[in-house]
């Protein structure tokens, strides 16, 4: 009987304390949070990751290393998928350019896996990005997964 008043008095207190805590809008109230900055939002591979220097060096490690399977036009063969267009773009969807990274690194090209460097892979990417109109932008694609995983690929541009 004791339990049961004390569950009830404080049920009660609860209530209380939430009727009379400010609401939005109200004086005392805390102020709403600040919308996400550029900054504290995930980047995309819309905000321009590459630079156009650094694509027109992939795309002659391309033209070297990949266009033998993928072909000239990235389109893809009877070997290799499409680095360009709807079927590329929406098999990434979602995934880190990270994530993209280091599948290229390790599997490509099919036939000397994981003999591109690390800057001749992100070099690559940053053609593929610029033969799918992802826009280019002042600082080149990074080296490294850890900074490339913060780095969303978006087959179409996010609304912000």
């Amino acid at each position: 009987m004791i339990r049961l008043a004390v569950l009830a008095i404080a049920g009660l207190s609860a209530v209380a304390a939430a009727q009379s805590a400010p609401r939005a809008g109200q004086a005392g109230a805390p102020p709403p949070a600040p919308a996400a900055s550029t900054e504290e939002r995930a980047r995309s591979v819309w905000d321009g990751v590459y630079t156009e220097e650094q694509a027109k060096r992939g795309e002659t490690v391309y033209r070297e290393r990949c266009s033998s399977c993928h072909q000239p036009t990235l389109t893809g063969g009877e070997t290799a998928g499409p680095l360009v267009g709807a079927t590329f773009t929406a098999n990434w969807n979602g995934v880190t350019v990270g994530d993209l990274f280091e599948r290229t690194r390790v599997s490509m090209p099919h036939d000397r896996p994981g003999t591109l460097t690390r800057q001749q892979t992100a070099d690559v990417l940053a053609y593929v990005f610029s033969a799918n109109k992802f826009p280019a932008g002042k600082t080149e694609l990074a080296r490294q997964p850890e900074l490339l995983k913060q780095i969303r690929f978006d087959a179409t541009k996010p609304v912000r």
